[in-house]
């Protein structure tokens, strides 16, 4: 098969999305020799691609059209003319957000969450209306869409009206070459020489997004926590600043306990194995996920859990963590208190994690991938013959 991945939606390679986006073109490498494989790349990101430079066809894309409205426009207008002029016979766009009205070649997209319909405020308006009202006429016109968790796959046959039976769940992978316990003890002094982080911390990696990631109320909980037990822990929030971060930093300036709050800033991929083993306790009371990679990965890496369980985490972390209902501040407070009094419950939350962190893998992800590669051909071989519609 001829396929191509649009690839502008990496946001520079600092989302969730981008990590999905390069696990799932490492993944497809091994099958470079049997398939032709064309990534559409901004300019400026081409670097962080290089390392498929030599058995992938980059196609770069300039930099004018990185702004989103343009980048929308590239990928109704611009876009579609190259698939065909490269005789591309399946395109994947990664994100629903870039989702084709035009059908160059059978269409496949990945929805990662329908975030909008249940988090208010979590964009702008014109966001916000563009992913309940534009995104669910794009939806139809995919001939196979990937959802990566169940809820996902609910959500859309629930807001978009696509039966279950037009969607393929497959859930993300992991790496797990580069996230095990393996390192732990060196990852300890190298922390702390890279960030301070010199005493027992609790890590939170996300974008400083508010109110979605809901650091506000995670701040307020640590707070409750060192007021009721004195402790020396420290609260490290890694990530880069996003839409509402000045509400976290507020709160963070705020609290009594600012000068154990530390933001570390985006954290580098290579760095990010070694942050999670030397964290004594990862936590995630994000207000909504689609998958939630952070938490699988901290489990992998031998970090006990505590998680949300909104969206798809609940499916995700399973009976590996400890839940937390994310807006209960006082709940989450003691579940940070539980976790830092109990080293009997981190321990027993290391072996749950190790044994759900072996349920996701990136090349099984990839085979079924391909699977749905073949399936959006055989589906979209009339559509490629036909003009598009105008």
């Amino acid at each position: 098969m001829k396929v191509a991945l649009s690839t502008s939606v990496i946001q520079r390679g600092k989302t969730g999305v981008a990590q999905y986006v390069f696990a799932l073109v490492r993944a497809l490498l091994p099958h470079a020799a049997d398939h032709a494989f064309t990534l559409f790349v901004l300019e400026e990101d081409l670097p962080l691609f290089a390392f498929a430079r030599d058995r992938m066809t980059l196609t770069p894309v300039p930099e004018r059209f990185r702004p989103a409205v343009k980048n929308i426009r590239w990928h109704q207008t611009v876009l579609p003319r190259l698939v065909r002029e490269q005789g591309i016979e399946v395109l994947h766009v990664p994100s629903y957000r870039r989702m084709l009205w035009p059908r160059p070649c059978a269409l496949v997209a990945t929805i990662h969450d329908l975030a909008p319909f249940h988090v208010a405020g979590k964009y702008d308006f014109a966001r916000m209306f563009y992913g309940r009202v534009v995104v669910r006429r794009l939806a139809r016109r995919q001939d196979e869409i990937i959802a990566i968790s169940d809820n996902t796959a609910r959500d859309i046959e629930r807001f978009f009206g696509r039966p279950r039976t037009r969607l393929n769940v497959i859930h993300n992978g992991l790496d797990h070459a580069r996230f095990s316990p393996a390192g732990r003890d060196a990852a300890k002094p190298s922390v702390a020489a890279r960030w301070g982080l010199d005493r027992p911390f609790f890590l939170y990696v996300s974008r400083l997004e508010h109110p979605a990631k809901n650091h506000v109320r995670l701040i307020a909980a640590f707070n409750q926590f060192k007021a009721a037990t004195r402790s020396d822990w420290l609260l490290a929030l890694g990530g880069s600043d996003w839409h509402g971060a000045a509400a976290i930093h507020a709160a963070a300036r705020e609290s009594p306990f600012a000068a154990d709050i530390r933001f570390l800033g985006f954290v580098d991929d290579a760095l990010l194995p070694t942050l999670y083993r030397a964290a004594a306790v990862f936590v995630y009371p994000s207000l909504y996920e689609g998958f939630g990679f952070p938490p699988v990965e901290a489990m992998a890496c031998g970090c006990p859990v505590i998680s949300s369980t909104r969206g798809s985490l609940a499916e995700v972390v399973a009976d590996a963590a400890v839940t937390i209902e994310p807006e209960d501040v006082a709940g989450l407070a003691d579940a940070l208190r539980r976790a830092a009094t109990d080293a009997a419950l981190r321990t027993q939350l290391q072996t749950a994690g190790f044994r759900n962190a072996r349920r996701f893998d990136w090349a099984r992800n990839a085979e079924q991938v391909l699977a749905v590669y073949a399936a959006a051909r055989r589906r979209g071989e009339l559509a490629c013959a036909r003009p598009p519609r105008r």
